[in-house]
């Protein structure tokens, strides 16, 4: 299977090579796990500054930075992180399919909501509903004195 890769738009292709653009670093993870936990650093980081980024555009980098402003720290830095695996092998396999994931997301264009009309029968309610209240209000006048 040959993989072509192409930068124009990321709803083609959102698997562009950022390889050489992430920063990865691994920690001790936290959990239980006994003496494992103590010794290995399984937690994998990935770290993606995404105003630098070759691969993306300035609307890209712009859209990125405005839906994903909880993940990006002060100096602009995209932190992922993954510590579910007891192997740092399995965790940055995961950490790098979660940063595709959610690039994909956050590059979606929203779909604008089209606004819907109301139907006959809720018409007919409300209007049902309104002669209601005028009439019980009706009943609350005192009657006129002819």
């Amino acid at each position: 299977m040959t993989d072509v890769t192409t930068h124009e738009n990321p709803q083609n292709n959102p698997r562009r090579d950022f390889a050489p653009e992430w920063i990865f670093s691994a920690s001790r993870s936290s959990g239980p796990g006994g003496q494992n936990v103590n010794k290995v650093s399984s937690k994998m980081e990935l770290r993606f500054h995404i105003m630098d980024s070759s691969l993306l555009s300035e609307s890209e980098k712009e859209m990125l930075t405005e839906k994903l402003a909880n993940k990006i720290n002060n100096e602009g830095f995209l932190v992922l992180t993954c510590q579910t695996s007891r192997s740092q092998l399995a965790n940055k396999e995961e950490v790098i399919e979660k940063f595709y994931a959610l690039l994909t997301k956050a590059l979606k264009p929203r779909k604008k909501r089209v606004p819907t009309k109301p139907g006959k029968g809720s018409i007919e309610r409300k209007l049902k509903d309104k002669k209601r209240v005028a009439e019980k209000k009706q009943w609350r006048k005192k009657p006129d004195e002819e």
